[in-house]
């Protein structure tokens, strides 16, 4: 890795640590240490995802314009900002406005963050480099959480502000680390091209091979992280009697695998066509369902239950390291030259949107709807198989599988020299 690409990790392990860091101690710090109780603080939750749904169609444009890394400063300032005030607000309108603050800031970091990786790889180095990314932010969000557990106390409010206070000083750090990155120059929209209303939504919304991506992410994003922390643990407690310590170590089991898996997989999906990849995860999350389902339904024992369903956070975890040096270097192959930021907010957009959703959806059911609840999301998980297949109908070649241009060389900035769609597109590339 060049110096750029090192101090780009570094931010996105630092973005992480600052989300595990403070995120699962929001509802806590709002519900009982400032005394506003359990619906505003259900609401600043909510805030967090309503504000990235705001920015993130903007951030797209704006990176696309100006590159990725004022826009990422300006994220950076702002999450600072948010952090800062959310630590030392009493009052409810406060209270949201820094989780209005806070949660544009941080929903703006990954695109910025991800353009900068396509800005400095090559369609050769891509998959590795956003795998590195992915390893980090897990590492970042399990280290986070670990150390913001040990300073939070629920008595004392100044252990909370306190914990802000080293969230927004890390922020700062960032900014001042990031600044000095050195960033390859990479194409750009310049301001004589043409601006018609739109324009960016509608080149993208015309990319057939994007908008299936984007629907394939959605339902990834849906049927998995959508349920985590609502459905699936709301079924462990209920259908399968999992205790809060074997829900915490089904975590950690998540977290372990993509740990340790990462790089393994890596070497195994380097070679291996993208579109089948993915289709292969679907599979791996379907036998992840219907362990889920034997824990629950099943009429085993206790421990027979558990380890099933710490089997199933295992699963998912697999699928998780197979996902990321696919997906994202996919997003960015896609892009025309000059708009990998668009590309990657739309994408984030859409993974926030699936966030918001999924335990809106899974939630209720997996906490009272046992059997419904298995079967749909093992639905969810084979049409991921069904929808990979039919995106590999709209790659081409190179795009499902990038070492074949290992040869040829690949403008900066996500897109190859060649158009990326074709006349045709190649039906034979599934």
């Amino acid at each position: 890795m060049g110096a750029a690409m090192r101090r780009i990790h570094v931010g996105n392990a630092l973005s992480a640590f600052g989300l595990g860091f403070t995120v699962p101690f929001l509802y806590v710090y709002v519900a009982q240490v400032r005394g506003l109780g359990s619906m505003t603080a259900g609401i600043v939750l909510a805030v967090f995802a309503v504000a990235a749904l705001v920015v993130l169609p903007f951030a797209g444009r704006a990176i696309v314009r100006r590159g990725p890394l004022p826009v990422l400063l300006v994220a950076l300032l702002t999450a600072a900002l948010g952090a800062l005030s959310l630590g030392l607000a009493s009052g409810a309108t406060t209270v949201l406005l820094s989780a209005a603050a806070l949660g544009a800031g941080q929903a703006v970091m990954q695109p910025a963050l991800a353009t900068m990786i396509v800005d400095c790889s090559t369609a050769e180095t891509r998959s590795r480099a956003f795998a590195m990314q992915f390893f980090l932010q897990n590492l970042g969000l399990g280290v986070g959480g670990l150390i913001g557990g040990h300073i939070v106390d629920t008595s004392r409010a100044g252990s909370f502000t306190l914990l802000f206070a080293i969230e927004a000083a890390m922020f700062l750090l960032l900014v001042v680390i990031m600044a000095t990155v050195r960033m390859p120059r990479a194409p750009r929209i310049g301001e004589s091209a043409p601006r018609g209303k739109g324009g960016d939504w509608k080149q993208l919304l015309g990319n057939r091979a994007m908008v299936q991506l984007s629907v394939l992410g959605f339902v990834l994003f849906f049927a998995c992280y959508g349920q985590f922390e609502s459905g699936l643990s709301a079924y462990g407690v209920e259908a399968a009697g999992i205790s809060t310590s074997a829900l915490g170590t089904a975590m950690a089991a998540n977290t372990a695998m993509i740990v340790v898996a990462q790089f393994a997989v890596l070497k195994f999906v380097e070679r291996r066509k993208r579109s089948r990849v993915i289709a292969a995860v679907g599979l791996i999350w379907a036998v992840a369902w219907l362990a889920a389902g034997y824990a629950g339904l099943g009429h085993g024992s206790q421990t027979m239950a558990t380890a099933a369903f710490v089997s199933t956070y295992a699963l998912f975890g697999l699928g998780e390291a197979m996902l990321s040096p696919t997906v994202a270097p996919l997003v960015a192959d896609l892009a025309p030259t000059g708009m990998a930021g668009q590309y990657n907010s739309a994408f984030a957009l859409v993974k926030q949107l699936a966030l918001a959703i999924g335990p809106a959806v899974g939630g209720p059911m997996g906490a009272s709807l046992h059997g419904p609840y298995v079967a749909v999301f093992l639905l969810f998980s084979l049409g991921i198989t069904f929808l990979a297949v039919r995106l590999g109908r709209q790659l081409t070649p190179v795009q499902n599988q990038p070492w074949l241009a290992k040869s040829r060389v690949v403008a900066q900035g996500g897109a190859p020299t060649e158009p990326t769609e074709p006349a045709e597109p190649a039906r034979a590339n599934a």
